[in-house]
């Protein structure tokens, strides 16, 4: 697998570049055999998503700056003219190589399952004759063909649509036209053959009927093509009176953003290629020639088929051996911390059902509640309201702002606001990303503060796929510092300390330099670090100083790393892996020390990037408890013997696959432990 990553000069690694490694690593998901079938296809699908992300955020930042005339990018020694050719040729080569694994092994090894993906002139008379139906019943009524000419301009063609680029000739003058017709995304991006597991795309279908869209036409040329547009915005929030409102409005800006990207055929027409070119007012540079089907990422439908057999054997997650025992929510953690780890342990059971516990306990006077991705049915957004019309004082701090949630979250707000829960959005200027809530239940006639933080969202579903670890306490110093961050986010408190919490914007950078800083003043320095990015400058430079110390430091890095590991005099001492595999890592955790002069352990919300660390509102938890700190330290070691998923960090910027020598598969050694966990607790 060739790669384009960096300049092997200059201490830092190019973000977007190391975001296409991760990429390719997911690819290389697809390709493992022991990779279950139908998780292949959804890889796949997985790839055209995050490169649609990169292209609707990074791309298009890199563009506004290319446009705006910055010569280069802080510290990195490239401009982004350079770095958007190199993301380009980094992507064409991705894609190359994802439709090749799509079409050379995946097809193909679906076939021999019976599942076929179809051309029209793939078809048999009966299966045409029972698609044309399908296609006067369910699909001729919702399309929309639109003329291009003096009286009909050229279309607005939305962000992610699949389109056919049609030309049509008048029999009578010969003259060409040319039409769009968008593929409507309301319907099914396969449609099955009945009896059988074939499935043919929509465009097919479509594109076989055009002479019934456009009758008395000939129809000369047909090609799909879909777009990706800029989606990235900005908020005036110091001069805006309403956020809810002026978010509404910049969401239907967004929509209409400039073209990053056209995907066209590989065989498209030049004629027509130049006409859309001209139309939507792009260069060459945004033209993608696909080899195969375009937009992918619809593979997912194909990937969610009824066969477990192909997928996953289910693990469904084990309830926290504490939480079986005879003991309330607030009497167990008045008895201890708890620390969960998900998917492993359910969501379900811990998290979503303290807040059921807290909505309906007699006791609860109030709870306040982070919320920045939800699933659509969400169980705690149902609890928050039950506590509301059971009149306690509930607040939900709704991050309006979260990137392609945005309207959920409005609707999301809009909704408990309607139920009586009061609904505030967070500070101006800034993200809310912690992921806090807090329960003030009277007992014993005082009040006491219940906390449960994590690393990941209040989401059930993502919860059963990404892997995150969650602290319920009741330490009153924590208590204390969450009601005076929830002052902070809901009024008008300058707080800039805590007791034991540490908060971004104000403090996680300059606490975790520090702890780096410690460590490289002992012989015996070490620091291991479980992140989803490390971009940070001041972090990474910090981290090079305590490598050149002596310090050994260890990072588990699922995504974009800019830091360059194992260069001589630099950064020797330092190691970085990524693992990826059946679940998204997505803890966060820190671990700073030795065992024979102390561990200090950490988990929170932010990465260790300068969004989080200066445009969020994060929070970091110390983990104090000795059973949790026992957890934490197990998913570390088998995060760093892992050599089934693990992928480790060259100096080039490149990534290899860990050489097998420990056989452990962290997913899998995981799992198990979680089922010995719930069996030694029914055998008590």
């Amino acid at each position: 697998m060739t790669t384009d990553t960096a300049d092997r000069e200059g201490p830092f690694l190019i973000r977007e570049l190391s975001l296409l490694e991760f990429v390719r690593r997911v690819v290389a998901q697809a390709e493992r055999d022991t990779t279950p079938l139908l998780e292949r296809v959804r890889y796949i699908a997985i790839v055209s998503e995050l490169i649609d992300e990169i292209y609707q955020v990074r791309v298009a930042g890199l563009d506004e700056r290319l446009e705006a005339g910055f010569e280069d990018l802080q510290k990195r020694g490239i401009g982004p003219g350079e770095l958007l050719h190199r993301i380009r040729k980094n992507v064409s080569e991705i894609c190359e190589h994802q439709s090749g694994v799509f079409r050379a092994e995946v097809l193909p090894a679906l076939e021999r399952r019976g599942i076929r993906i179809l051309l029209w002139e793939d078809l048999g008379n009966e299966d045409r004759r029972h698609l044309t139906e399908v296609f006067h019943e369910q699909v001729y009524p919702v399309l929309t063909p639109l003329a291009v000419d003096p009286a009909h301009p050229f279309p607005y063609i939305s962000n992610l649509s699949m389109n056919l680029a049609i030309m049509v000739s008048e029999p009578e003058t010969g003259i060409q036209r040319f039409a769009r017709v968008k593929v409507p995304p309301i319907l099914p991006r396969f449609i099955e053959v009945p009896g059988r597991k074939w499935f043919v795309p929509l465009e097919q279908l479509i594109s076989a009927h055009l002479h019934e869209l456009f009758p008395g036409m000939e129809v000369t040329e047909c090609h799909p093509f879909r777009l990706t547009r800029n989606t990235d915005y900005q908020i005036a929030e110091f001069e805006t009176s309403d956020l809810l409102e002026a978010l509404k409005s910049e969401l239907g800006r967004r929509r209409r953003g400039r073209v990053m990207r056209l995907e066209v055929e590989r065989d498209i027409d030049p004629d027509v290629l130049d006409l859309l070119m001209r139309e939507l007012d792009i260069e060459d540079r945004h033209v993608y020639r696909i080899s195969g089907l375009l937009g992918l990422g619809s593979l997912t439908t194909l990937a969610d088929l009824d066969l477990p057999e192909l997928r996953w054997k289910p693990f469904p997650p084990v309830v926290p051996a504490r939480i079986t025992g005879k003991y309330d929510f607030f009497e167990m953690i008045s008895r201890g911390d708890l620390l969960v780890h998900h998917p492993y342990e359910s969501f379900a059971a811990s998290t979503a059902e303290f807040v059921h516990e807290a909505a309906h306990d007699p006791h609860v006077l109030g709870i306040k509640q982070t919320l920045y991705r939800t699933s659509s049915d969400s169980a705690i957004a149902r609890s928050l309201v039950t506590a509301a019309e059971l009149g306690k004082q509930v607040v939900a701090l709704v991050e309006l702002k979260a990137r392609f949630e945005e309207q959920r979250n409005i609707e999301r707000a809009q909704a408990l606001e309607e139920a009586g829960v009061h609904v505030v959005y967070g500070l101006v200027g800034l993200k809310t990303h912690a992921k806090l809530c807090l329960v003030v239940r009277q007992e014993d006639g005082k009040l006491a503060r219940y906390v449960h933080t994590g690393t990941g969202n209040y989401n059930e579903r993502t919860a059963r796929l990404y892997e995150d670890v969650g602290l319920f306490t009741k330490d009153p110093e924590i208590g204390a510092d969450v009601s005076d961050l929830f002052n902070q986010l809901t009024g008008y408190s300058k707080q800039k300390s805590y007791r034991k919490l540490v908060v971004a914007p104000a403090e996680i950078r300059s606490f975790i330099i520090e702890m780096i800083r410690r460590e490289a003043e002992h012989r015996d320095g070490h620091v291991v670090a479980k992140v989803n990015g490390l971009v940070d400058d001041a972090t990474i430079e910090a981290l090079y100083a305590a490598s050149q110390a002596g310090t050994r430091i260890d990072l588990i890095v699922r995504g974009a790393c800019c830091l360059r590991p194992g260069v001589p005099g630099m950064s020797e001492n330092i190691t970085v892996r990524s693992i990826v595999g059946r679940f998204l890592e997505h803890s966060r955790i820190f671990r700073f020390g030795r065992p024979e002069r102390g561990l200090r352990y950490y988990i929170g919300s932010a990465d260790l990037m300068p969004r989080n660390l200066d445009r969020r509102v994060e929070a970091l938890f110390p983990v104090e408890d000795m059973e949790a700190q026992k957890r934490l330290e197990e998913i570390l070691d088998l995060c760093r013997a892992d050599d089934h998923l693990a992928w480790v960090l060259q100096p080039d910027g490149s990534y290899e696959p860990r050489r097998q020598r420990n056989d452990v598969n962290v997913h899998q050694a995981l799992m198990e432990r979680a089922l010995e966990r719930s069996r030694a607790l029914r055998v008590r």
